[in-house]
């Protein structure tokens, strides 16, 4: 049940979507709102049913083109004229919102509030105004006026659109989520099918929520109503980023292209840009912003973003003045300036932030989830849970703070096991398969990473290993999702997916966790400063330095990507990590990131890393502390450029690795024949021939062919490689010696080739070469620790071997995949354990074996040694070990 909610974003049963303390003035309000909806609808529908004039279409014509002035002197002209509709004081308030003129609009509600004494929708739009104008008092008694006028007369606010104001405010004052979206929401949309701010406001509270499935059904529903708003256009955007963003991007366009000058969709487009470390572009895009409207608080907010994130901190605090300027309790500037800075990794900023924001409102829902995810990534769990608690109880509606719930309560049971500073915390049965082992490799990596880096790290690093795909989106991200991510750092947290969550072909997890590590290392060192194409970059090459065959490679797909795409500069690296084109971009990004560290290390030496990781500490940004220690700019970008085409051209250099075009109207074996005399060299060609020899039943001449493109492409490892058809003869010929050495070949290049390793251990076992079954066992255990095969056959090697003791792991783990012969398992863990002088563990594990077989003679005997070693050691030693 919680994990099926989860997956569609809906509340668990049986919590209440707010607090029990919802006050009374809530009660009264939903009761006048169900009694408005209760009447017939016929009468609905007749009551406040609105024939715009033309006039008006006209003015929000001009509105929604961005012709703000010219909206606002229509307006005028109305009112001037004697139309008094509450709709046009409405518009013309709105056009002056939109441009900061909040002296004006206050005026302008004033006069409004003259001619239409009980209107709820204008004090609705003056709790803004007066906030805009820093009447922060006077905009909580115009909320509590609203209150007043809807609890005493209900019969006046029966239609659509006051109803959606009453909807909205109870929303605002913690009313529980779900009865305001059935009793209020879709109640309107029974009674008026075409009426579209329902589906707005829907949508809009499921967009608050996280819950993008539902606000994009909400959104698309009101868009084939109102397909020429931009504010709908920008909704159709947040809703879709995250699912498609191909058709989010055109939809932004869109809106753009309706409204040049429509702020939010500018915000958008700056927010986007500091995501990409586009930093000039979310700057030329703030000028674009107070153009329009100069005191946009939410410009100013994301220029203190930026000053913060340059070290600038007068020009922070100034920017933040800026935006507080015009409304000074506004505690969204706060969170939404924190949250940018999270999305950063500088989570103690972020949180400092939006504990500045719930210090003006502690109901601030937002931001308590926030500082919650930050603090649960700064290692802070027992406040961040508490927070993430709270909200929960508060809303339950909230997806994101409902899978963190659940994930608590799966994490309550995890495994912690701890040494050197280091807490690794993962599922029980997978901590007794390679607990261990991964503990020791990140116990290395510190050790290793430390020393080279020069820095001591003085907080305990969590590393968190989740058996699920979906719990480890939700502790990462937040939310489901995040496919194709083995491993993220968050500074001294770790999250990562364990080989369970990946399929049959998982990765190679030891890979991961020293890339993870690594990022603790560059992260602490530079104080979370650094752009991600570096922070990515060092760990890639720093997983190559630890195994030559771990990171990443040069490919065919990437020469063809360099040749048709370029080499993108050093600084705008960083974008290539947001929205790729593809996976498989995505992928080329971390690569390209590690031959730009190579190339530094190269040319300049390591101590020139070390100092610009130092400089980014000191609160240098990226591109001043490159020149400082690398040169121009300019000089780094044609040179780093110059060093990857190099790297390219050195791949495979041999190989010819154009795609195969045949004639369609010829024979496929005389096209490919013409095909390889005008491209010998052709890997894909050459590989397509040796297929076709083998349908021919031509063997050897396949084999020849093949062994010819690994000769060509001897780094070459992906999918449909030489080596694997190489082995896939051979092993069809049962000439075992040969498929042995091809398949070694593979594994010595390939940190994942599982099936490689699995075969490789049957085959040393039958030549009984003990060293090697040891070794791909140990192979195996890097990639999918999970699998029982290794495991036994490493056992059988350390048998065999005499080292019977040092496959004490395996044993243990074989325990746990639910093995045919447990009691043998328990016989032989007891008995490795009493020679290391373990008695009272030995004596368990001889008993779970007697428990298993009764009249089990070795266990018997073994269990009589256990004994006897016991009674002569010292009685209060045997205690302590009780």
């Amino acid at each position: 049940m919680r994990r099926a909610s989860r997956e569609s974003g809906g509340c668990a049963p049986g919590r209440r979507w707010s607090s029990a303390g919802t006050f009374v003035a809530f009660l009264a309000l939903f009761a006048i709102s169900s009694v408005c909806l209760s009447q017939d609808v016929a009468l609905i529908e007749e009551d406040h049913e609105i024939d715009a004039e033309p006039e008006i279409d006209d003015g929000l014509e001009l509105f929604r083109t961005g012709e703000y002035t010219e909206a606002e002197n229509l307006s005028s002209d109305a009112i001037d004229g004697g139309d008094l509709g509450v709709e046009w004081f409405l518009l013309k308030i709105r056009a002056q919102l939109a441009t900061g003129r909040f002296h004006p609009a206050l005026e302008t509600l004033r006069a409004g509030l003259d001619y239409h004494t009980y209107s709820i929708r204008l004090r609705w739009l003056g709790i803004d105004v007066l906030r805009s104008n820093d009447r922060s008092e006077e905009a909580d008694a115009m909320k509590a006026e609203l209150e007043r006028l809807a609890r005493q007369a209900p019969w006046r606010y029966r239609g659509a659109e006051d109803r959606i104001i009453i909807g909205r405010f109870l929303l605002g004052e913690g009313a529980d989520a779900r009865e305001v979206l059935e009793g209020v929401y879709d109640r309107i949309k029974m009674s008026r099918p075409t009426f579209v701010d329902s589906y707005i406001a829907s949508g809009d509270l499921a967009l608050e929520k996280f819950d993008f499935g539902i606000a994009k059904q909400e959104f698309r529903q009101a868009f084939e109503m109102l397909d020429d708003d931009p504010d709908l256009m920008l909704r159709l955007t947040r809703s879709l980023v995250s699912s498609d963003p191909e058709a989010a991007q055109k939809h932004l366009e869109a809106a753009l292209e309706r409204n040049p000058y429509h702020v939010d969709s500018l915000l958008f487009l700056i927010d986007s840009a500091i995501d990409r470390e586009n930093y000039g572009t979310a700057l030329e895009k703030i000028g674009e912003v107070l153009a329009v409207h100069p005191t946009e608080s939410r410009a100013h907010a994301y220029r203190a973003v930026l000053a913060h994130l340059d070290g600038d901190l007068e020009g922070e605090t100034k920017a933040r003045a800026q935006a507080l300027a015009s409304w000074s309790k506004n505690s969204d500037i706060d969170h939404l300036i924190g949250r940018k800075l999270s999305q950063k990794y500088r989570f103690a900023e972020g949180a400092a932030y939006q504990r500045r924001a719930l210090a003006v409102k502690p109901t601030h829902r937002a931001a308590k989830l926030q500082l919650s995810q930050d603090l649960l990534r700064l290692g802070k769990e027992e406040e961040g849970w508490k927070l993430a608690d709270e909200v929960y109880d508060e809303d339950g509606y909230s997806v994101l703070a409902h899978n963190l719930s659940v994930l608590q309560e799966e994490i309550a049971g995890y495994r912690a096991l701890e040494a050197d500073g280091i807490v690794l915390r993962m599922d029980p049965r997978e901590a007794t398969i390679y607990g261990d082992r991964a503990l020791e490799l990140v116990r290395e990596a510190k050790r290793v990473l430390c020393e080279k880096y020069e820095i001591e790290l003085t907080e305990p690093v969590l590393v968190e290993i989740f058996p699920e795909q979906k719990d480890f989106a939700i502790r990462t991200f937040g939310l489901p999702g995040g496919a194709g991510f083995l491993g993220v750092c968050f500074g001294n947290v770790i999250t990562a997916n364990s080989p369970a969550s990946q399929g049959e072909s998982p990765a190679n997890w030891e890979a991961v966790l020293w890339h993870e590590f690594c990022h603790v290392i560059t992260l602490n060192k530079t104080k979370n400063r650094m752009p991600r194409w570096l922070s990515e970059g060092i760990s890639v090459y720093e997983e190559i330095q630890r195994n030559s065959i771990w990171g990443d490679s040069m490919s065919p797909q990437y020469l063809a990507m360099i040749e048709a795409e370029g080499v993108p500069a050093v600084s705008q690296l960083s974008g290539s990590f947001l929205r790729p084109q593809s996976a498989l971009h995505l992928q080329f990004a971390y690569y390209q990131s590690s031959l730009v560290v190579e190339f530094i290390i190269e040319r300049h030496g390591f101590e020139a890393l070390l100092a610009i990781l130092e400089s980014l500490g000191a609160g240098v940004g990226i591109n001043a502390a490159l020149e400082k220690h690398l040169g121009s700019l300019e000089a780094v970008d044609r040179d780093a450029e110059v060093f990857v085409r190099a790297r390219a051209a050195k791949f495979a250099e041999q190989a010819d690795w154009s795609q195969v075009e045949l004639e369609e109207d010829q024979d496929p074996a005389e096209a490919l024949a013409k095909w390889l005399e005008e491209h010998p060299r052709s890997y894909w060609g050459l590989m397509a021939r040796a297929a076709q020899l083998q349908k021919e039943e031509k063997v050897d001449e396949a084999i020849a062919i093949l062994e010819r493109c690994a000769s060509l492409a001897p780094a070459y490892t992906n999918p449909g490689n030489a080596y694997e058809a190489l082995a896939a003869i051979h092993r069809s010929r049962e000439d075992l010696g040969a498929e042995r050495a091809v398949l070694e070949r593979h594994a010595s290049r390939d940190a994942d080739a599982l099936t490689s390793y699995l075969r490789l251990c049957e085959l040393a076992e039958n030549d009984e070469d003990w060293g090697a079954v040891a070794r791909n066992a140990e192979r195996l255990f890097a990639v999918h620790p999970l699998l029982k095969a290794p495991h036994r056959s490493y056992c059988v090697a350390m048998e065999k071997l005499d080292r019977e003791p040092e496959a004490l792991g395996s044993f243990r783990a074989r325990l746990a995949l639910d093995p045919v012969d447990p009691a043998e398992l328990h016989y032989r863990v007891g008995h490795i354990l009493r020679q290391r002088g373990e008695l009272v563990q030995a004596k368990r594990h001889i008993l779970q074996a007697l428990e298993e077989a009764p009249r089990f003679r070795e266990a018997h005997r073994e269990l009589l040694a256990v004994l006897r070693m016991s009674e002569e050691k010292d009685p209060k030693e045997e205690k302590r070990a009780k």
